[in-house]
């Protein structure tokens, strides 16, 4: 039985993931359309990460969106992704 169970598991999960390339390219957009689907993975990463930076330290929320300030300043200049955690990081810690 877990077997079955293991096995329908990673075929209801392989199908997403192996389907798309093979499809992307047969399938045509409107330019708004397509507009619209380069924008969601900002709004879905807004919408999951700005009420974690709230959230953070209940205590303390401006401390935590400081930190979230820091992180949006220094990816804007293009800094790398691994010092944007570091610094942000560093100062919610000298913060505290």
């Amino acid at each position: 039985m877990s077997l079955l169970l293991l096995l329908s598991l990673w075929l209801v999960t392989i199908v997403p993931r192996i389907l798309p390339p093979f499809i992307v390219d047969k399938v045509s957009v409107p330019p708004l359309v397509g507009e619209f689907l380069n924008v969601i993975p900002y709004a879905t990463l807004g919408a999951l990460i700005f009420p974690g930076i709230i959230q953070a330290i209940p205590n303390e929320p401006g401390i935590s969106l400081i930190g979230g300030a820091v992180a949006v300043v220094l990816s804007l200049v293009r800094v790398p992704l691994v010092l944007v955690v570091l610094a942000s990081v560093s100062v919610v810690y000298v913060l505290l």
